[in-house]
């Protein structure tokens, strides 16, 4: 955990639509998707946690009662949450404004909370606090394959000149992800800038403003691996990422008749009963496998049964069903409280994504 030469503050936003995980997030938390049996909201307040930050701010919307329930106080982290309500999700720049009561002075990390940078903030932090005078901001960058689709940066000499929104000519293949620090000049920014085509206020037209009025906002590449899990393949890719990090534990209980191989956790009360579990791979607690077979890069939450079934490079999330199906599931994501059972048949493999209460029958 780093030692902080002064107090800084953690904003993690947990509210917008979550249009690009429907059917998921019609009834769910986009933030709340487990990545590895994890919720993504979690990895957040975790990298704010190893940079030493003690006070986070969470701003929450429609879903606001579904990040209270699972986050709590947040003493289960040894943090102070205070739960910030943004009445429409009306752009990030909103959200650092609304949240200037409980940020006050204090410098600060944004964090939006679908974001997953594998290797962490700490040496950025780290960097960003033991500067002096401390800049204005700080924003990360990271190369991508599709820049239109993002805000991107435009430097000079390694010099930040201007960020322009999903541009359809880019000037760089440097992505601004969700990841930002700054001090209390941002409210300058956010209080003298206008709400964009879209009704929103952009934390692309906050920065900058911040560089066209002189201010030091520097910009950094990260390296490692960072992943937007808005989407369904980035969300499964950062899952299979985590999993191939993972220790073999059991606090389940394993059958004679099953074998469980490679780096596998069993998480407390679940049960393996004549099935094969191949890691790299997690099933969660009170999960039942059945007369089934669990594959690589797969992660099952709590309170599952899989039954009669073939599954792997998918994610299962709570209380779900799956039985008697006759494909091999892969490369799928299935939602909570999901019934899915099979008919009569024998088809060879199939891909599925499956919203929260859905009830499936494959033929």
């Amino acid at each position: 955990m780093l030692d902080l030469p002064m107090t800084l503050k953690g904003l993690i936003l947990s509210g917008g639509q979550g249009s690009r995980l429907r059917p998921f997030t019609y009834t769910g938390a986009k933030q709340l998707v487990p990545i590895a049996n994890k919720p993504i909201l979690f990895y957040a307040i975790e990298n704010l946690v190893e940079c030493g930050v003690k006070d986070i701010g969470i701003v929450v919307g429609d879903t606001k009662d579904q990040v209270r329930a699972a986050v709590g106080d947040g003493s289960r982290f040894g943090v102070r949450v205070t739960y910030i309500e943004q009445e429409a999700p009306l752009g990030i720049a909103h959200a650092v404004k609304i949240a200037r009561d409980f940020l006050g002075d204090d410098p600060f990390v944004l964090f939006l909370g679908d974001n997953f940078l594998r290797d962490g903030i700490v040496p950025f932090v780290d960097r960003f606090c033991r500067c002096d005078p401390l800049p204005a901001g700080q924003i990360l960058l990271y190369p991508v394959k599709n820049p239109q689709d993002f805000g991107v940066a435009e430097l000079r000499d390694g010099r930040l000149l201007r960020v322009v929104e999903k541009p359809k000519d880019p000037p760089s293949n440097l992505a601004v992800i969700g990841i930002y620090l700054f001090d209390r000049t941002v409210f300058q920014a956010v209080n003298a800038i206008k709400p964009s085509a879209r009704g929103e206020l952009e934390i692309t037209d906050t920065i900058q403003y911040l560089v066209d009025n002189g201010h030091d906002v520097r910009c950094e590449v990260a390296g490692g691996c960072w992943i937007d899990t808005g989407k369904m393949s980035d969300l499964l890719e950062a899952n299979r990422m985590i999993l191939e990090g993972i220790e073999p534990a059991s606090a389940g209980t394993v059958d004679e008749a099953s074998r469980v191989e490679g780096r596998v956790v069993l998480q407390p009360g679940c049960q393996i009963v004549n099935s094969v579990v191949r890691g790299p791979t997690i099933i969660g607690e009170r999960t039942r496998v059945v007369n089934s077979y669990v594959g690589p890069f797969t992660s099952v939450y709590y309170d599952c049964l899989i039954e009669d079934a073939e599954i792997e490079q998918s994610v299962v999330m709570e209380n779900t069903v799956i039985s008697g199906i006759g494909a091999r599931i892969q490369d799928s994501l299935i939602g909570r409280n999901v019934d899915l059972r099979g008919a009569d048949g024998k088809p060879r493999s199939c891909t599925l994504v499956l919203g929260d209460f859905s009830r499936v029958r494959i033929p």
